[in-house]
């Protein structure tokens, strides 16, 4: 991946927000020690001064990302998160026809990397982890993929209400409805689909709203991002249908 500017979709003198790429990493780590471009590095060279992370994506996660201009900032930011003040809404597109609107409120035990988390506890109880999500649409394709001769998606927007590691990737798959292109937990074989008929190899997850107050303004502020699929997806289906 090449290192370009990155979309500023927010910026004020205490917070500057991103459109991450997906596949982009946030920040160095020893899980990925040949990837070369980071989003810190390359929104600090953009804007011409340091930034500091408040929250994270995964790396096949594209979205809505917001960094503190100043260690204060970032302090201040955290404080708000912590408080579970902040609203974060994810597209995704996930196997299947899910319900129209749900909740999983399904318990998840700590992943450990043997790398990153070598020093951590490894007794610790499953932790509460909760998503809402609403189908937006629908689609069903005139393609065998597995046992099914047809293949059915669906367009999603989810709301975690906790911010477990990996919550939402392993949410879907625990409701039977992985979301397509993840490698991780996803379905091998309708990823394989989407690479070879769709051209389609990323993750389809999305950080497409984050909500708050501003802790220093007080005013409302919204930041959003597109989803980036491919249009195509819900184009041409045998069926389509909205909630």
């Amino acid at each position: 991946m090449e290192s370009n500017g990155l979309p500023i979709l927010f910026e004020d003198e205490y917070f500057v927000a991103i459109d991450k790429p997906a596949g982009m990493l946030v920040h160095r780590t020893k899980l990925d020690s040949k990837e070369q471009f980071f989003a810190v590095q390359t929104v600090r060279d953009q804007i011409g001064r340091h930034v500091y992370p408040v929250h994270r994506l995964d790396k096949p996660t594209s979205g809505v990302l917001l960094f503190g201009k100043d260690p204060e900032a970032a302090k201040a930011f955290s404080l708000i998160l912590q408080a579970n003040e902040v609203t974060k809404t994810y597209q995704a597109i996930v196997r299947g026809w899910t319900e129209g609107e749900d909740t999983i409120d399904y318990a998840l035990k700590e992943r450990l990397d043997k790398t990153t988390d070598s020093k951590a506890r490894t007794d610790k109880p499953p932790q509460q982890a909760v998503t809402h999500f609403l189908r937006l649409s629908k689609t069903e394709l005139p393609h065998p993929v597995g046992r099914y001769q047809t293949a059915r998606y669906s367009l999603l927007s989810i709301q975690p209400e906790t911010g477990r590691k990996h919550q939402l990737r392993r949410h879907f798959k625990h409701i039977f409805h992985p979301i397509i292109g993840d490698r991780k937990y996803g379905d091998r074989d309708h990823n394989a689909f989407f690479r070879s008929h769709l051209g389609i190899s990323r993750l389809l997850l999305a950080a497409t709203d984050l909500g708050f107050v501003h802790p220093f303004s007080k005013q409302n502020v919204l930041i959003t991002a597109k989803n980036g699929f491919p249009d195509s997806i819900f184009l041409d289906p045998i069926t389509t249908s909205s909630f």
